[in-house]
């Protein structure tokens, strides 16, 4: 079986974690601020705070946003779970946007003509998350032109698109979006097994990130009082001392995650140069058949997490589901992404409705997930090929 993703360990990686399990420390050592200050250069950030996956990374970013009971967070229906689920974690209501039916990321356009009618109302969200599907960005300008006339702050879920460009810039630079999140999960673009990470360049909401991850708790070498004034008794305040401030979680990255995601980022760049070869590939390969291939915006340069093709229902015999069935008794691992989260029973249970988001439904109907990583060999995606192109002949 071909499958849709698949990690990439080299022995360097494997070094690099052999060493952290001889070292003293597994967690809370050097390799996890390491791993912060390399991904926060690397994207041209200035803080990031690791944690153990991305949906972690999403509820501390909306706690540290201040989201809560009787706030709205906007996100797209195209998407995992998790990117919804994250308000629900704090108490604040979730709403959607539906997406562009070219790129697939939340629709600039119905974005806008909602935060009008919200306005009106006295229901504009407090936080909107568009998230970077398939590795391309959505179009950050125009949502930071937004946020700044109707006041809400952003988090980029960025959790397909770790290397990828926006106007010229890395994802997660931050440059229009107040945190921005990366998963570094099996299938992702660079891995540490399950991890996370959220960027920043707000230090007040890095600090705010960093205890909220471990307990709400902090650690100081100088105490000082709300007045400014030292606190001078050593027998209480000494090496041992911390203080919970606010209801934090468990979060942490491990040292021997980390030590794997540093190693990883070295290799980031020939990973993603390789999914664009293979994804440029694949719109050459499928240009005869009866199928629509991903577009990009101009100002994106995906990072390629995922290819992503729709069945052209009109020139077609078949379903998708007959489409997705004949592929993997071929042996070819493809996969859906994603369903809408809106017709999820739990959402319907919060009131949302089949019919509520139609591009995205109408995308979720034909699409279909090739598999695409970087270790595929051009014979592996000929393969792909062949076995699609003789199930639609």
């Amino acid at each position: 079986m071909i499958p849709y993703g698949r990690q990439d360990i080299s022995p360097e990686d494997i070094d690099a974690v052999t060493e952290v399990l001889r070292s003293d420390w597994l967690t809370q050592g050097r390799a996890g601020p390491q791993f912060e200050t390399a991904m926060a250069a690397y994207c041209g950030a200035k803080n990031a705070v690791t944690v153990a996956n991305a949906t972690a990374a999403l509820h501390i970013a909306c706690l540290a946003l201040d989201l809560g009971p009787g706030d709205y967070l906007w996100t797209t229906p195209n998407t995992f779970v998790a990117s919804a689920n994250c308000a629900l974690y704090c108490g604040a209501n979730v709403d959607f946007v539906d997406i562009d039916p070219r790129t697939y990321n939340i629709s600039v356009t119905a974005l806008a003509e909602k935060l009008e009618r919200a306005e009106l109302q006295g229901r504009l969200p407090k936080v909107v998350v568009p998230v970077h599907f398939a590795g391309q960005s959505s179009e950050m300008k125009d949502i930071r032109a937004l946020a700044d006339r109707y006041g809400f702050r952003i988090i980029e879920d960025a959790s397909h698109a770790v290397g990828g460009e926006y106007c010229s810039r890395k994802i997660g630079a931050c440059e229009y979006g107040d945190i921005a999140i990366f998963s570094f999960h099996p299938v992702k673009i660079i891995t540490t097994g399950e991890g996370g990470m959220a960027l920043t360049n707000d230090l007040r909401l890095a600090e705010r990130l960093a205890y909220l991850r471990t307990h709400g708790i902090v650690r100081r070498a100088r105490w000082i009082d709300e007045d400014g004034t030292p606190r001078q008794n050593e027998e209480r305040y000494g090496p041992w001392y911390y203080e919970q401030i606010e209801l934090g979680l468990n979060y942490r990255m491990t040292d021997i995650q980390a030590a794997l995601g540093n190693s990883q980022l070295a290799r980031l760049d020939p990973f993603v140069a390789r999914r664009r070869e293979l994804a440029a590939r694949y719109d050459k390969l499928l240009a005869r058949l009866p199928v629509t291939c991903p577009w990009q915006h101009p100002d994106t340069n995906s990072a390629w997490h995922l290819y992503v093709l729709r069945l052209n229902r009109n020139d077609i015999k078949f379903s998708r589901r007959q489409v997705f069935d004949a592929l993997r008794a071929a042996g070819i691992g493809v996969n859906v992404h994603y369903i809408p989260v809106h017709i999820q029973p739990y959402y319907r249970r919060l009131g949302f409705e089949i019919g509520m988001f139609p591009d995205a439904e109408s995308y979720y109907e034909d699409a279909i997930t090739l598999p695409l990583f970087a270790r595929m060999t051009n014979q592996e995606q000929d393969t792909v090929v062949a076995a699609l192109e003789k199930i639609l002949a």
